[in-house]
Formats: structure tokens, sequence, C-alpha cells
């Protein structure tokens, strides 16, 4: 297995591996540990079945099934993001995947199985580089709050997905996801380090604070990630495949490609109860000590 960073703050590619062959335990870990280094990883020229991009996904954790995005039949956790002319993508805002619930996924793998003939590129960005980035007194202050992150602000009654989905099962969704609480500033529970923890996607306010003291925070949080300095840009080809630290990493999908197709595969691996190291659960507490 072989490793090329990207750029220094995040990203590297990865040679020397055939992803349907199997995972070894070995292997896995390899990977893991490229994955922390790195923060998003690319493998490729990978040809994958769904089994074997489902069961892949699995060996880093158990897996989330999306509430909205339409499902692959011979792999219902896997879902798809057929995006075109009807269907526009709804991925071309900085977001972290799903923190709407409790358990916030670890990671996501995302197979490029349709591509048009330019265009369609994701960017990622290092929030621990973001975080550390801003100055010791606003850090400290940061660290103290908890915000609120709402899957109503991500997948409106109005929106693309809601309407692709349906009524019925947006409805339903939304019931089922009531606003959860997470902190600002999340210690990675892997590698110790402290990452900031808010997406335009899904994070609506701040706790404890007036809405415009909260909007105006977040509005210089929102900004402030998408320095370059921050971000990898990955240009997709075929059947290539990228895996990402979804505690520790915001994407954004280009959408300059419409009317032509896109058609990417994703797994999204479940993770633990986001915490700061100053509000550390006492099962985690434990555990390290």
């Amino acid at each position: 297995m072989l490793i090329r960073a990207l750029t220094p703050a995040i990203g590297a590619v990865i040679d020397g591996v055939d992803l349907a062959q199997g995972v070894s335990a070995d292997l896995a870990q390899a990977i893991r540990e490229a994955l922390l280094a790195h923060q998003v990883i690319f493998f490729e020229d990978q040809h994958l079945t769904a089994v074997q991009h489902r069961d892949f996904a699995a060996r880093f954790g158990a897996l989330h099934t999306h509430p909205l995005y339409p499902g692959v039949p011979e792999a219902p956790e896997l879902f798809v993001l057929d995006n075109h002319a009807g269907n526009p993508t709804d991925n071309d805002a900085w977001h972290t995947d799903v923190t709407f619930i409790e358990t916030p996924p670890m990671g996501s793998i995302l197979y490029a199985r349709s591509l048009p003939a330019n265009g369609g590129d994701t960017l990622w960005a290092n929030m621990r580089a973001a975080y550390e980035a801003l100055s010791p007194t606003f850090r400290e202050f940061l660290s103290g709050l908890d915000a609120v992150h709402d899957f109503a602000r991500g997948f409106p009654k109005g929106g693309i997905v809601a309407g692709a989905a349906g009524a019925e099962k947006h409805a339903q969704a939304l019931a089922q996801h009531p606003p959860v609480t997470h902190p600002v500033v999340r210690t990675h529970p892997e590698t110790g380090e402290d990452g900031l923890f808010v997406n335009f996607g899904f994070t609506e306010r701040i706790k404890g604070l007036r809405r415009k003291e909260s909007d105006a925070i977040l509005g210089l949080l929102f900004e402030h990630v998408t320095k370059p300095e921050f971000q990898v840009r990955w240009r997709w080809s075929d059947n290539a495949v990228a895996f990402w630290d979804n505690r520790v990493t915001q994407h954004y999908a280009v959408n300059d490609y419409l009317p032509n197709r896109r058609v990417m595969i994703r797994a999204t691996i479940l993770g633990e109860r986001p915490y700061h190291r100053s509000r550390m659960p006492a099962e985690v507490r434990a555990a390290a000590a």
C-alpha cells in the first residue's frame, strides 16, 4: 500500500490496493491509520459490486441507512446520488454528513459510477486545521459552546431531496429526527485532537446565545472553513473511491456539470456521540484512564 499526500492539510491517494479482493484486518488497520493521518483518502480504478462496497464500509463500523435517499436493492444500506437536469444536487454547500442524529457518522465511502465528461469535482476541508487557525482566545470561547443540528435545515419540506422522496416519507423522517445538540468544538475520539463541528448544512444555532450572536458566529465559521488552505479538490475518475473521516471534515460537491449526469453510490459508517474534552462522557473518561 503506497500513500501519496495531495496537500499539506488534507487528502492522500492510496495505491496498490484492490478493494474488490476484500480487506484483511491488517489492511483495514493500515487504511484506518491513513484516514486518521490525511482525513480523506482516495482509491482509483476500483471495480466494486454494491455488496463489496457495503462490506468494505462495514469493516469500519455499523452502517447508517439514510431516511430519504433511494437505496440500492442488493445492499440497502447504500444509497444513490443520481444527479442530472431533472434532479439537481442539493450537496453544493459545505456540510458534514448526517450531523442531525445523536451519533453522527465516523466516515463515508463514496464510489463514482457514472461521471460527466468534465466537472463534478468534490472538495474536502480539514476542520482541525480550521480550528487551529483561529485565535487562542476565540478557540477557548468556542470550546465551551454547544450547537443545535436540525434535519429540517438540511432537508426542508420544499427541498429537492424531500420532493424526490415524497411528502409521506419526508414527514416520517422529520418526525423521527428531532433536533440534536453537539459541541461546537469536537474532540476526535481516536486522535484526541480538537476540530470545529458546525456546518452550514445542519447547524441551526448555538445554544445560550441570542439569535443575532449565534448567526454572527456561525456565519464567521461557515466562511472561515472555506479557506483554500484547509482544502483538497478531487477530480473524479471512473470507479474512484473516496473515504473521508466525517468527524473532522466538511465537503462540498461542485454543481457545475448540469444538464449532464453524475451517479455516485455512498456508504455511511456510524460513529460515536460527539464530545469536547471539557465535557467528556464518563464512559469515555473511564476507558481512557
